[in-house]
């Protein structure tokens, strides 16, 4: 299970404004406003094709955005390099993209060796570290394949950490995971909010945003329908296209 080291975070703050993203002449995101306090939680809730994803890989700059704005902290997060603003924000896909030939402990070191320029003692050192915090300190020098699907998703949750992001940001980061392997994860990224992270996180673990989230938002063919504490979106939903998803999913 995670471990507590002691490790508090300082999280910034993530202000969108009117993001409007396409594929094409296809427009997948329309005029998204939102704002996320620095060490607060934020989960994204809504039917599948409503957004959700997109909306990170834009913030992310994976999918650069047609119009609008993203802040990190006090910086536009859109005229930062690339590089640099993903090693300020950290990205958890539902696929834990780990090298399969590489043991835990140098999937996690390879990012501060090549991106960070660390020495390999140093970089070690600091994945060590990493994998101790999510729990895995026993399996640092097993590969991908000898790991279970949620160690292998903490793996990459590490390695995100590892680069001291100022921001993380979950797409549903379960989904892939056995039923059974879903609730440490769950557990770990709780660990990490109560610790002062800044997390916006896509899921349809709605027990998990209920518990977790600072605040809910609820989007729907690309735009923000309501959003608002865990206690307005889940027992007072206004809207009723809300009313009718929350109906299906509880």
């Amino acid at each position: 299970m995670p471990v507590t080291d002691g490790h508090f975070y300082e999280g910034s703050s993530l202000e969108l404004q009117g993001l409007t993203m396409a594929y094409g002449d296809i427009e997948v995101l329309k005029d998204v406003s939102l704002t996320v306090a620095p060490g607060t939680t934020t989960c994204i809730i809504g039917p599948s094709g409503s957004g959700k994803s997109t909306l990170l890989r834009g913030v992310n700059r994976l999918h650069e955005p047609k119009s609008g704005s993203v802040r990190l902290a006090d910086d536009d997060a859109l005229a930062l390099k690339p590089d640099v603003l993903r090693r300020r924000i950290g990205l958890v896909f539902q696929h834990f993209n780990l090298f399969p030939d590489h043991t835990a402990l140098d999937n996690v070191a390879l990012a501060l060796r090549n991106v960070k320029g660390m020495s390999k003692k140093e970089a070690a050192r600091v994945a060590a570290a990493r994998l101790d915090e999510v729990g895995l300190a026993e399996r640092a020098d097993h590969r991908p394949r000898d790991l279970s699907g949620g160690q292998q998703q903490r793996v990459a949750i590490a390695r995100a950490l590892a680069m001291d992001p100022e921001v993380m940001m979950f797409d549903e980061a379960t989904s892939a995971l056995d039923p059974e392997l879903v609730k440490g994860v769950l557990n770990l990224m709780a660990n990490l909010a109560q610790r002062g992270m800044t997390m916006l996180v896509v899921t349809h673990e709605m027990g998990f945003a209920r518990k977790v989230a600072d605040q809910v938002v609820f989007m729907d063919e690309g735009r923000v329908v309501e959003a608002g504490t865990p206690d307005q979106i889940f027992d007072h939903p206004e809207s009723p296209r809300l009313r009718r998803f929350l109906s299906e999913v509880l």
